[in-house]
């Protein structure tokens, strides 16, 4: 499969970023009253439902160029009728999962049609960056969506929606060597994951609305991923999600010494003047490029059962 690539990626980036982004990063966003949310699940489910049980769905080739060679892949959506009327639904599928998600004290069900898991080396986590091509719909609209991205752009995940991240990372990016790009302007992808995700408003922008987007909207997005890099936001040798301390997957909420800067991009979490990369050691033992916990030495100096990298009261430097 190829995907075209345009000069004015930057743009669908900056764009791109702005529709998926949280709530919480959008000041401008128009918010309405906030609902009871285990009530508005209820609803939500209900919808999804509905959805998923009079739909069915079919991959198709896109050709941009006149040849014989698809620029990308999408997933039509179309309602069970008429001539459409013997198509198997979207929740009849062996291919369709539900993932249980608990979020502000509310357990939702994250519907995700599993495409293609993806052939290559590693997932992402919730605070990874991730390659992909996307397009956005809203349950029940025939338009053509409200946002999508045709050439392969990189996500923050730390940025994006909750229902977005949570069946994203259960997925691989391609192998290095299937992913391509040509003398043409074109790159080429095979074995990337491949999934549609239909996501209740909780885990979306619940009653904060978005360009092309109103308040309290489940969502539906196609989704292809191409690659993963591991983030290490503030590079003091911890991955991005392994600075979530209280494991609730929000890495913004986790704050050592108070300051400005949450741990994931401060470069000295416990404030007490030695940067954290100087208070651990960190050795990639399988030269994979990825770091795992058990490849990072923490020290606890005073035995107080607080790393040195959180305890003001350790300061020396184990890195000479």
């Amino acid at each position: 499969m190829n995907v075209r690539k345009y000069i004015f990626a930057i743009v669908l980036v900056v764009v791109s970023l702005y529709a998926c982004k949280s709530d919480d990063d959008d000041e401008a966003a128009a918010a309405v009253p906030a609902r009871d949310r285990a009530e508005q699940q209820v609803t939500d489910d209900a919808m999804l439902q509905e959805y998923l049980k009079t739909h069915f769905y079919k991959v198709e080739d896109v050709f941009i160029n006149g040849d014989t060679t698809p620029e990308y892949q999408i997933v039509k959506l179309d309602t069970i009728e008429g001539a459409n009327s013997g198509e198997p639904a979207i929740f009849d599928s062996d291919l369709l999962t539900t993932k249980k998600i608990t979020s502000n004290d509310v357990e939702y069900n994250l519907y995700i049609l599993n495409l293609n898991r993806g052939e290559g080396p590693q997932q992402p986590s919730f605070a990874d960056s991730t390659l992909v091509t996307y397009k956005g719909e809203l349950l029940f609209d025939d338009d053509n969506g409200f946002d999508s991205a045709v050439t392969p752009v990189w996500f923050n995940q730390v940025n994006l929606i909750e229902g977005w991240k949570e069946a994203v990372v259960d997925f691989k990016g391609t192998l290095s060597e299937n992913f391509v790009e040509n003398s043409d302007g074109t790159v080429s992808a095979t074995g990337f994951g491949h999934m549609v995700i239909f996501i209740p408003s909780g885990l979306g922008y619940f009653n904060t609305s978005q360009p092309g987007i109103p308040s309290y909207s489940p969502l539906i997005f196609n989704i292809q991923l191409y690659k993963v890099n591991q983030a290490d936001h503030d590079r003091d040798g911890i991955p991005s999600d392994l600075e979530d301390l209280d494991g609730d997957r929000i890495v913004a909420d986790d704050n050592t010494d108070g300051d400005v800067s949450p741990n994931y991009l401060d470069t000295d979490d416990d404030g007490d003047g030695t940067l954290t990369r100087d208070e651990i050691t960190v050795t990639d033992s399988n030269a994979d490029g990825i770091i795992t916990i058990d490849e990072i030495t923490f020290y606890d100096d005073d035995g107080d059962g607080v790393s040195n990298h959180l305890d003001p009261d350790d300061r020396d430097v184990k890195n000479n």
